[in-house]
């Protein structure tokens, strides 16, 4: 409904992680982050400036095993928040897409807010480590995000190779295709599906 504030705060505590999420889709790119993995506090100041979504992240897990279960927990987090902020979707544009260039290298990220989870993720990350962070997480991100938000989502490596850049493109592409996908449609009457429902 236009005029209605799409926010959301989702608390998802396990025995290996607590993460706290808040979320305003029609934000202005605001974030406060503090989840103990600088890289990726630093994606998601990205992702959520590029998007203009209002985003606050406080996040702590077993980081003394690995990071694995905090990064992928965030994702899930962050995947329900934003289920949670589009409420019945009615209005919404629903697909987003996003050709960003880095420098060298070039990704393209294209999602639909479709109810129908899945992940194409195709960035050749050919350095293993950037600072602490382990690389291969991004895609466990992605994928846990998609999933809890029921979206497809595509992000496609088109050039580059530097693996800060490739990683940087694909979360800005990914807070610019959820911009336009989240954006309200005047025109659009109810959910924008023949299907009656997403």
């Amino acid at each position: 409904m236009k005029g209605t504030r799409r926010l959301a705060r989702v608390d998802r505590k396990t025995k290996e992680t607590r993460v706290q999420v808040k979320i305003i889709l029609d934000g202005s790119g605001y974030s406060r982050l503090d989840i103990k993995l600088p890289f990726l506090e630093h994606m998601l100041t990205l992702w959520a400036a590029h998007g203009l979504l209002d985003l606050e992240i406080k996040a702590r897990g077993d980081l003394e095993v690995d990071q694995h279960h905090l990064v992928e927990d965030i994702g899930i987090t962050m995947g329900q928040a934003l289920t949670k902020a589009l409420g019945d979707k009615k209005g919404i544009q629903r697909y987003g897409w996003s050709l960003l260039p880095m420098d060298e290298s070039l990704v393209a990220v294209a999602l639909d807010i479709s109810g129908r989870p899945y992940l194409a993720f195709n960035l050749r990350l050919r350095q293993k480590r950037l600072g602490e962070f382990d690389t291969e997480l991004i895609l466990e991100f992605f994928r846990a995000f998609a999933t809890a938000a029921g979206l497809t989502l595509h992000i496609t490596q088109q050039a580059g190779g530097n693996t800060h850049h490739l990683a940087e493109a694909a979360f800005k592409g990914c807070g610019r295709a959820l911009r336009q996908a989240l954006a309200r449609e005047p025109r659009q009457r109810g959910i924008p599906s023949t299907k009656g429902r997403l």
